[in-house]
């Protein structure tokens, strides 16, 4: 049983999204990003709601790796326990190559891929301590099959899947349960554009799904599963014409 969970990245999209469901279910929540103003507000109105619910707001910016691990401490600290951390903060990242800032792939890594391993490595320091826990990494399916126009967005999800593959493995023995969750089209705040896509679902159908598949202990969660699960395997065997049509 699930009943206090981390989320980074919870100002917004899916993040924001996992926080209203978890705390459906009466888990008592560290809410974290860099804007306390909203985190704030989504903490009140999760009060309005869920009135039994506890909800902690904790200013963190995953970029700034070294304050992930007292960020996540912190969290503990205030809930009492923990027993999930949801490493859910990431940023979009539409850059042509060679025609634009590398800094902006630079920061997509950043953000996507060194802030997401962190989250991961500082929630598996303080589950290794307690004997238990569950690291769950927002991965993307972008991570199947790299999307042009946004390569740097496609390799930092690749690599985070590829790292929550291997720590799920390392950290078993441990019984840490480390779980990816690979969603597709889906509408947010920071992907307005996503009706021209096919498949789209809301946030909070994703969320909904996701927190089931956390529940379960599935090890890795597809959102929606039909068709995404299908042309996950699907998708590394397409010819480039295929993808650059397509995207």
């Amino acid at each position: 049983m699930i009943q206090t969970v981390a989320i980074t990245g919870a100002s917004s999209g899916i993040g924001k999204a996992l926080a209203y469901e978890f705390a459906s279910r009466g888990a008592d929540l560290a809410l974290m990003a860099r804007r306390m103003d909203v985190l704030e507000e989504l903490a009140a109105d999760i009060k309005t709601r869920y009135p039994k619910v506890k909800s902690y707001c904790i200013e963190l910016d995953v970029a700034q790796t070294e304050s992930i691990l007292p960020a996540l401490e912190q969290a503990k600290a205030l809930l009492g326990s923990l027993d999930c951390v949801i490493a859910n903060a990431g940023i979009t990242g539409v850059n042509k190559t060679g025609a634009g800032d590398f800094s902006k792939d630079q920061r997509v890594i950043q953000v996507n891929l060194i802030g997401g391993m962190a989250t991961v490595d500082g929630a598996a320091r303080i589950f290794r301590e307690q004997g238990r826990g569950k690291v769950v990494g927002i991965s993307s399916v972008s991570a199947f099959k790299g999307i042009p126009g946004s390569a740097a967005y496609s390799a930092s999800k690749a690599g985070f899947s590829n790292y929550l593959d291997a720590t799920r493995i390392e950290l078993r023995k441990h019984k840490i349960d480390v779980i990816a969750v690979h969603p597709g089209f889906v509408k947010t705040d920071i992907a307005p554009n996503m009706d021209k896509y096919p498949f789209v679902i809301t946030a909070e159908k994703a969320a909904r799904d996701i927190v089931s598949g956390i529940v379960k202990g599935t090890s890795n969660i597809i959102v929606p599963a039909l068709p995404w699960a299908v042309l996950g395997r699907v998708m590394p065997m397409l010819p480039d014409s295929v993808i650059a049509k397509a995207f």
